[in-house]
């Protein structure tokens, strides 16, 4: 129940992949990677707002950089994605750069993206 306006409080939750301790579940961002650069990569970020085609970049995402040692995170967090500049959903941002808006990539994509 809200009185005089004030809302309650809603967390956002952040999932990430890695090679350093498999899933994670916090309940805000950090910007930093969990260990040294992999080919010049220390992190990935899928961008979205929960619906189905994020959730497929995600995945396909873990798919792409399995076994590489590369952090994956998925935001969710509104704010945090108009920082990057994305204006459609789903977005892929790598070393703090947006590379992809508006569209699902298939793993052999965000292979060719990281790599080149």
């Amino acid at each position: 129940m809200s009185l005089f306006g004030k809302k309650k409080e809603e967390k956002k939750e952040v999932t990430s992949s890695c090679c350093c301790g498999g899933e994670h579940t916090a309940s805000e961002t950090t910007s930093t990677c969990c260990g040294e650069p992999v080919d010049g990569i220390c992190c990935i970020k899928v961008l979205g707002s929960g619906c189905k085609a994020c959730h497929q970049l995600y995945d396909n995402t873990i798919k792409a950089v399995e076994g590489m040692c590369i952090e994956v995170e998925y935001i969710t967090d509104l704010q945090k994605i108009m920082e990057y500049g994305a204006m459609s959903m789903p977005a892929l941002v790598v070393n703090e750069k947006l590379v992809s808006s508006g569209k699902v990539l298939k793993p052999a994509e965000i292979i060719k993206l990281i790599s080149g």
